[in-house]
């Protein structure tokens, strides 16, 4: 069977000198490219995809890694808590505090208030729950997770401050407010 070349040849559609032209074009062209690596784009395109994929996995991981961080730091603070809270009951004296924006009330004895304010105990939340948490519990909590933390006095707060114009008028024991 003869080429296309032959053909369009016989039929007078193409003649010899153009053919022997595109011919030896097609020779130097493949004589050129011999001594040059061929770029394989379909193995490249592969290449980039699998450099792609493993980016995005390496970012999956880390985001799971910093989640499964996060819940086990939560658990800590759920077993610190826990196992550290103070118990309210027989509370008659009402403690407010802020949450957020929110002012709440918790009911302590006088002795947990008297506490309170001397900072050796802490109002933590835990959900939608307030508990009562030693200091030094209250200290670990915060360097997991401050914000778990709502009240927690520092000992030598209630120092007066000299440029305090009100420093002459203490506040009375039995505020409340």
């Amino acid at each position: 069977m003869a080429s296309l070349q032959e053909q369009l040849l016989k039929a007078g559609l193409a003649d010899e000198k153009k053919a022997k032209q595109i011919k030896k074009e097609q020779r130097q062209a493949k004589k050129a490219n011999k001594g040059k690596p061929q770029v394989n784009e379909s193995r490249l395109a592969a290449e980039k995809a699998l450099a792609e994929k493993v980016q995005r996995d390496r970012e999956l991981g880390r985001q799971r890694q910093a989640e499964a961080d996060k819940k086990a730091i939560y658990a800590q603070i759920v077993q610190l808590v826990n196992t550290s809270r103070i118990d309210r009951k027989g509370g008659e004296v009402a403690y407010q505090f802020t949450d957020g924006r929110k002012i709440k009330k918790l009911y302590v004895t006088a002795a947990q208030q008297n506490q309170l304010t001397k900072g050796m105990i802490a109002i933590s939340k835990l959900g939608e729950e307030y508990e009562l948490v030693p200091a030094n519990i209250a200290e670990k909590i915060a360097q997991r997770d401050a914000s778990v933390i709502l009240v927690h006095n520092k000992p030598g707060a209630d120092q007066v401050d000299e440029d305090d114009p009100y420093a002459d008028y203490p506040i009375p024991d039995d505020l409340m407010w």
